[in-house]
Order: C-alpha cells, then structure tokens, then sequence
C-alpha cells in the first residue's frame, strides 16, 4: 500500500477521491486514502507491513487480528450471499497470515423495513461458514439505521487466529527466486456478482468461488512448506494483489499469462464486458510465495486439497515495485494498478 507518488495529493484532491471511493473506487485512491488520512493518524507498535491481518504477540503467542466490512450488491448470488463471504473472508485474511482462525466477531447495520426472512437466511449462512472453518462467533452488535440510508444489510466481521507458520508470512519475505503459486481459476466471485446484478444471462451460470481457505494453508505449513507471503485475490484481483506485494516488498515479479487458468464462461463474460480477468475479484483464490525447491510439492498438496494450484511466474532481480506479464506471443507489457475498481460493490 505504500506508494510515495501518492502521498503528495492535495487535501480537496482526496476529499473528492473518498466520494468515488464511496460509489466503489479503489485501487490508487484507496491507496492514497489509507496513506494521507487514515494510516497517518494512527501510531502503534505493530509493524506496517501492508498485509491482510496484524500480527502482535500475546503471553507468548503469536495472535492474527483482522476486521472487515462487506457491502456487496446484491446480497444473495450464485455461490454465496453476504453471510457466507462476511465469514469466508475473514476466515481467508487470517489463514493468509499463517494464523489458524479461531473467533469471529460480527456487527449488523440493518435498513429498516429489511425482511426478516432474508436475515435469517443470512444468519443461516454464517452459521455454516462459520462450522465449516472451525470458528465460533463470540461477539457481534446489531444497528438499525432509517429507511433509505442503508441499502438493505451491512455486515463487518473481525477474527482472532493463532499463528501456526513457523516464520513470519507477509511481503517483506519474499525473495529473488521465488515461485509465485496461484491456487485456481480466476474472475468467478465478481462475474457472478456481475451477472446477479444486472440480470445478465450466460450459456453457461458462474458460481461465484467464495469459500474458506484455512485447510489448504494448514496443509501447506504442516508439510513444511516455507510459505514466504501468501494474499487472498480479492478487490482488484490477482493483478493488483501482485502488484501491492511488489511495492510493498521493493521487488519485481514476471508471470505467464498462459498459466493463469481462466473458466471459458468467465473469459467469455469478461470480453462482453470489457473487463479484464487479472482484475476481477475472487473470494477462494490465492497467491503463494514459496521457494523455488518448494513449487511443485504445493502445487501437488493444493491439488490433493481440491484446488488446481499452478505455478504461474517468479520473482525477479529487476526493478523493485513492477509486475511485468509475459504475453503467448513472448511480448511483454507492465501491470499496472486501476485508480478505481472494475466492479464496484463486490465485497
């Protein structure tokens, strides 16, 4: 998250990039927004190491801490609703921490006039989730706001795990040398999310791929795998994902495009769309960091965990900070980071 470029924006620049945030933006001027107003005014002993949990030791332990909110639009799509992404994805932000999730908090801001019906239902699906990871939800607080001013249902959830890796997992581990794993096909979460809202109709139905991602990480750290970083590919897919661990870890990285596996249903839905799948959210997908003697034994345990793990590129000795992508005709151009969000309201 830490760019320098972004830090010089002027004060009425930032005000008017967190209203586009408000209407889905992110990218640069998330970036820009966490950096000159949020980050800034906070001090604490934490290390900012621009990862998806804090990590802060407790009576000897390692423990995980993360929080998040989810806002996605609409509440209820193919492979999940709200309820199943709000514990999924806290779930995920600690395993990508190395930590085992353990409690969950979570907090409802809930439209008046919102039928109790779907409620339960989104209930029902953090209960499941919830089992399905291990977790128990411990805590939670429940809002209502006035008719009109909260779009139906708001969820946040925070989650405590204890660190299982045996050496510290975030960017700044990643070495020259090291394989860049990706864990499966991408684009599913926000084609669906996509196709529910605007009522799009495909040949083939895109399930979105939320799922929880605590087993196949535990698969890995009980192999022995030296997991270096590990990033869930949510917001801004496995481009921006890439390019974040880049920056933050002042290094650069090169992957094929022909190694990325992208369903046909997806990509088609993609060109139709003009969007770009290396940029489309994902809500059960990952990159690993590992070394290069390691690759294929994690490709072989996330395959036998159900995943289709490939190795899709490496880090390199070039300029820090740059993702470059190599084409299928052996051109290669740089990623790039969007100022904004392809889709809005995804999570």
């Amino acid at each position: 998250m830490n760019d320098s470029k972004d830090l010089n924006c002027p004060v009425a620049a930032i005000e008017t990039e967190v209203i586009q945030l408000a209407h889905g933006g992110g990218g640069r001027l998330m970036h820009s927004l966490l950096e000159t107003v949020i980050l800034s005014a906070f001090e604490n002993p934490a290390p900012n190491e621009c990862h998806d949990g804090a990590i802060f030791e407790v009576g000897g332990e390692r423990l995980a801490f993360t929080t998040d909110s989810y806002v996605v639009k609409p509440l209820f799509f193919p492979g999940g609703d709200i309820g199943s992404l709000a514990v999924n994805g806290t779930v995920n932000d600690l395993a990508m921490c190395g930590a085992q999730p353990l409690y969950l908090s979570a907090a409802f801001i809930i439209e008046e006039g919102f039928p109790m019906a779907e409620l339960r239902q989104v209930v029902a699906s953090m209960e499941t989730a919830a089992r399905q990871s291990g977790v128990y939800l411990v805590t939670g607080d429940t809002k209502v706001v006035d008719r009109g001013n909260g779009d139906g249902l708001f969820v946040n959830t925070a989650g405590i795990g204890a660190v299982r890796a045996r050496t510290p997992v975030n960017p700044g581990a990643v070495e020259a040398g090291d394989v860049i794993i990706l864990s499966g096909d991408l684009g599913r979460h926000g084609i669906a999310i996509m196709a529910a809202r605007e009522h799009l109709a495909f040949e083939t139905s895109v399930a979105s791929d939320c799922a929880p991602l605590w087993e196949p990480v535990k698969a890995l750290i009980e192999a022995g795998i030296e997991l270096h970083c590990l990033r869930d590919l949510t917001r801004g897919g496995l481009a921006s994902a890439l390019i974040e661990i880049a920056e933050t870890a002042a290094c650069a990285l090169t992957i094929e495009e022909t190694a990325i596996p992208v369903l046909p249903e997806v990509q088609a839905a993609c060109d139709l769309l003009g969007l770009d799948a290396l940029y489309v959210a994902n809500e059960g997908r990952f990159a690993a960091f590992v070394p290069a003697a390691q690759a294929a034994q994690t490709v072989e345990l996330l395959g036998a965990a159900g995943l289709g793990a490939v190795a899709i590129g490496q880090v390199t000795s070039g300029a820090g900070g740059t993702v470059a992508i190599a084409g299928p005709y052996g051109a290669t151009r740089r990623l790039t980071m969007f100022s904004g969000e392809q889709l809005p309201r995804i999570c």
